[in-house]
């Protein structure tokens, strides 16, 4: 997603070349990961010439929240807490990012 926010339009191919800048990957792997996307409905394709150009289907904030939503379910059985608990020990944060998570959670608990 990343790729697709920051170049607004891709193809597989513009997506697959950004992606091997920095990691050894297979085109197949962006293509599946394409359709996936499409079909959670995160990115939209129109056909232009010889191939798709996807572009994304939402705003970047709903796409990260409706991500971190599935992650928690999925790996922390749609509890948040454990997984900020697993961030604050194993994350190097900073006493002043430690500080504005605390208060950011006393918010939320308000």
């Amino acid at each position: 997603m990343k790729v697709v926010w920051k170049l607004e339009t891709a193809t597989v191919r513009d997506v697959y070349e950004q992606l091997r800048k920095t990691r050894d990957l297979a085109y197949t792997t962006v293509l599946t990961m394409m359709k996936i996307l499409e079909q959670k409905g995160y990115v939209k394709k129109t056909r232009a010439e010889k191939a798709f150009v996807y572009r994304p289907a939402k705003p970047r904030a709903q796409v990260i929240a409706g991500m971190v939503r599935e992650f928690v379910d999925r790996v922390f059985d749609g509890a948040s807490r454990p997984m900020l608990l697993h961030l604050v020990k194993e994350a190097t944060l900073s006493e002043k990012e430690r500080k504005a998570l605390l208060r950011a959670i006393d918010e939320v608990e308000e």
